[in-house]
C-alpha cells in the first residue's frame, strides 16, 4: 500500500501507541494526538524519533486541526480501564461525545476515512452469548460503568449519523479484552492485576467466585484487524477479539504457571454491573476482513510477562 498519512487520537495510550508503531513500520506517516491524561510519552519512546512521526499534545474535547493532507483518522482517545473511568467520569463522557465529534469533523474536512474505537462494553452484562454485532446490549445507564458504556454507545450513534447524513467514510470496531506490552500495571484490568501480583509475590485478588469469563486478544492481532478495517470500506460495527473463553480462575492458573508466582487466592465481592461472561462472535470479522486471531493466549502472555518484569523492577 502506498504511503498514507494517519492521525491517531489517544496515540500515547496502550492501543494507540501500538497502532502508531505498526503504521510507521509499514512506511506510513503518523500524527499522534494525546492529552496525556491516561497516556504516557514513554509509550512513544520506541519510535518517536522515526521519520514520519509527529506528536501533538492536545485534548480533543477542544477542536483541533492537523496541517496538510490526512488519509485516515483513528479515534482511540478515551480512558479505557474501570479505575480510570471511575476516577474520570466526566472526562470520559466528554471525550466520547465532544472529542469524537471533533475527530469526525477533522476526518470529514480532510476527506479521510474515520475509524471509531468502540468496545465490548456496549453489550453491558450480556444476556446473549457469544455477543454478535446485532445484539443491542444490556447496559445500566446510571450504573458505575455507565460513563464509559454510554460514551461509547453515543460515539457509535454519532459516527453512524455522520455517515448517514453527511456521507462520511466511517467504520466502527468493537474491541474485546486486549492485552500486551505497554499496559499500565495499575490500570485495574485483570491481565496487569494478576501478572503484577505474581511478579511482586503477592496474593491474588479474585472478584466474585472467579467463574465469570473473559476472552483475551493479544495486541498484535487486534492492531492487524483494526488496520484491515481501516483499509476496507466497511461501515458497520465489527467485533475484534479472541473467542477463546476463560474463567478468571482458569486464567489465573495460567498466569501462575507462566510466572511461577505462588501467592494465595483472596476473594472480594464482584463489582456492580461487572459482566458475568464476555465472548466475541467474530463471524463478521472473518467474512468481511478475513481476520481471526493468531496468537495463542499462553504465547501472548509470555511476551507480556517479559515486558511487565521490566516494569516491576523499575
Amino acid at each position: 500500500m502506498a504511503t498514507k498519512r494517519w492521525v491517531v487520537t489517544g496515540g500515547a495510550g496502550f492501543l494507540g501507541s501500538h497502532l502508531c508503531e505498526t503504521l510507521l513500520s509499514r512506511g506510513h506517516e503518523v500524527v499522534a494526538v494525546d492529552s496525556l491524561l491516561t497516556g504516557a510519552l514513554a509509550n512513544l519512546s520506541a519510535f518517536e524519533k522515526k521519520p514520519g512521526f509527529s506528536f501533538l499534545r492536545h485534548d480533543i474535547i477542544e477542536p483541533f486541526d492537523v496541517a496538510g493532507p490526512v488519509d485516515y483518522v483513528l479515534n482511540f482517545a478515551s480512558p479505557a480501564s474501570p479505575i480510570d473511568y471511575a476516577r474520570l467520569p466526566l472526562e470520559t463522557l466528554r471525550v466520547g461525545s465532544l472529542g469524537t465529534e471533533n475527530a469526525l469533523k477533522l476526518a470529514f474536512e480532510k476527506k479521510a476515512r474515520f475509524i471509531q474505537a468502540s468496545t465490548s462494553e456496549i453489550y453491558g452484562d450480556p444476556t446473549v452469548h457469544p455477543q454478535p454485532e446485532e445484539y443491542w446490549g444490556n447496559v445500566n445507564t446510571i450504573g458505575p460503568r455507565a460513563c464509559y458504556d454510554e460514551a461509547k454507545r453515543y460515539g457509535e450513534a454519532l459516527v453512524t449519523s455522520f455517515r448517514r447524513s453527511l456521507k462520511a467514510n466511517t467504520g466502527l470496531v468493537r474491541i474485546f479484552n486486549t492485552y500486551g506490552p505497554r499496559m499500565r500495571l495499575d490500570d485495574g484490568r485483570v491481565v496487569p492485576a494478576f501478572i503484577g501480583q505474581a511478579l511482586r509475590g503477592e496474593d491474588y485478588t479474585v472478584f466474585g467466585d472467579g467463574t465469570q469469563t473473559r476472552s483475551f486478544c493479544y495486541v498484535d492481532d487486534l492492531v492487524r484487524g483494526i488496520l484491515l478495517l481501516a483499509e476496507s470500506d466497511y461501515p458497520d460495527p465489527v467485533n475484534l477479539g479472541n473467542p477463546g473463553e476463560f474463567t478468571m480462575l482458569e486464567f489465573l492458573e495460567i498466569v501462575r504457571r507462566l510466572t511461577g508466582g505462588g501467592g494465595k487466592l483472596t476473594f472480594s465481592p464482584l463489582p456492580k454491573d461487572d459482566p458475568k461472561q464476555r465472548k466475541p462472535d467474530i463471524r463478521r470479522a472473518k467474512a468481511v476482513l478475513g481476520w481471526e486471531p493468531e496468537v495463542h493466549l499462553e504465547e501472548g502472555l509470555k511476551r507480556t510477562i517479559v515486558w511487565f518484569r521490566t516494569q516491576v523492577k523499575a
